[in-house]
């Protein structure tokens, strides 16, 4: 097992090349499975769990090359129906295939999700959706079993609480259906957007992407023709790595960025001293003259991202005086306090709130990953931590960013992945 080493109290310089979103890239994947032809999907991050997607569209019948940042996938010949567990026990995101498969078969067998075990992400806003859309469906021996011999039909469906899957998972559904799906209370989330951008330019009208409310029109179960897709950059590593520049507090340049994606996480870095120059697709942060202490309280899109909350804590821990981090979205994600405190962190937790005090020495120590972004978040705390440490479970990273080693290598951190 793979685990990084990182010697810390180094400043950041240069410049770094941001990747394809892996969490637009996994709904992208999954559509495919309503195409009738080849899809060529450009940007595509090569993360593991880009990877367990393909693997997974593959023993469903799909075969696919990828060659870089690539992919050409063919799921024209998709014969099998049933997403298994071995597969699907690694990536919650499988989930995205259930909508798809059912609308162009009607029927399918999903295992139940796994994935990071940051809380109950419970996918019963999905199942609830396809049942008003004619699907009967029953769970037996951890698979959902999902039938609609007579097609999914449009309806009017409204989430009781906002879910990105969810509302990528019911797009895509209601692509193929019959007559129009509205869905109230959609998910925003810029991977959400393009996802309905990518059916409507395919041939599926859809009316109101980026709001929330979407009209989908089906297409009766006939398949699309989609053109070459790009991926949008990830505006999770990219927040990641301003965090690595503002913890440091260096000068460091992101290129292939959406400003507009990152307006929350931009204005919260503000917020606590920092500059920025904008490119076209680029940005700089600049050193801050005093990094402050700030109040999050995450939020769905437009809001502060739950996946940004981990790095912005470890940022807290050099800033001047007391932040708090109100979690809002899931109710196990402050994991990654424990091993901060290990490095030298004064962190208190009360429910879902986390008061962060600022001014901390850290310091160098063996901590374990438990999960995606809660490893980001002690990388950054090594790189400012006297001495060197020992970052476990790295698998986790793996799942979500591209050569993390290699790109805070190119800025001149030190750091090594090494063989446990």
């Amino acid at each position: 097992m793979d685990y990084l080493e990182i010697e810390g109290n180094n400043k950041l310089s240069g410049t770094i090349t941001i990747d394809g979103a892996k969490n637009a890239a996994l709904p992208l994947l999954a559509m495919t499975i309503l195409s009738q032809s080849e899809v060529k999907i450009e940007n595509l991050p090569r993360v593991n769990d880009v990877f367990t997607m393909l693997k997974l569209l593959e023993n469903l019948g799909a075969s696919y090359s990828f060659e870089g940042n690539c992919a050409k996938i063919d799921a024209s010949s998709i014969h099998n129906t049933t997403a298994i567990y071995d597969i699907v026990r690694k990536m919650r995101a499988s989930i995205l295939t259930l909508g798809p498969l059912l609308a162009r078969f009607g029927k399918c067998e999903v295992s139940l999700p796994g994935g990071c075990a940051i809380g109950q992400r419970p996918i019963d806003l999905h199942l609830k959706a396809l049942e008003m859309m004619g699907a009967e469906i029953v769970i037996e021996q951890g698979y959902v079993r999902a039938t609609a011999p007579e097609g999914l039909k449009g309806t009017t469906i409204v989430f009781d609480k906002i879910t990105v899957t969810g509302t990528e998972n019911i797009v895509m559904a209601a692509a193929l259906a019959k007559g129009e799906t509205k869905i109230i209370n959609a998910a925003k989330e810029p991977e959400v957007v393009q996802l309905c951008e990518v059916l409507n330019a395919s041939g599926v009208k859809i009316e109101g992407i980026g709001s929330d409310e979407l009209i989908i029109h089906g297409t009766e179960q006939k398949l699309l023709t989609i053109d070459t897709i790009s991926v949008i950059p990830d505006r999770i590593e990219a927040g990641t790595y301003l965090c690595a520049g503002a913890i440091t507090n260096s000068e460091i340049t992101l290129k292939k960025v959406n400003h507009t994606h990152l307006f929350a996480i931009i204005l919260k870095l503000q917020e606590m001293g920092f500059d920025f120059d904008l490119g076209q697709d680029s940005i700089t942060i600049k050193p801050a003259v005093k990094t402050k202490g700030t109040k999050i309280i995450t939020s769905e899109y437009p809001g502060f991202p739950t996946d940004m909350q981990a790095q912005f804590m470890a940022l807290a821990l050099v800033a001047e005086g007391a932040s708090s981090i109100d979690e809002k979205l899931f109710e196990n994600r402050f994991m990654h306090v424990s091993e901060l405190i290990r490095m030298g962190a004064n962190i208190i937790l009360s429910n879902h709130t986390a008061t962060v005090e600022g001014n901390n020495e850290l310091n160098g120590a063996d901590v374990m990953a438990t999960d995606l972004r809660a490893s980001s978040a002690l990388v950054l705390a090594a790189l400012v931590a006297k001495g060197t440490t020992k970052v476990h479970r790295i698998y986790h990273l793996d799942r979500g960013y591209v050569g993390l080693e290699k790109k805070l290598q190119q800025l001149g951190a030190k750091v090594k992945r090494l063989k446990e």
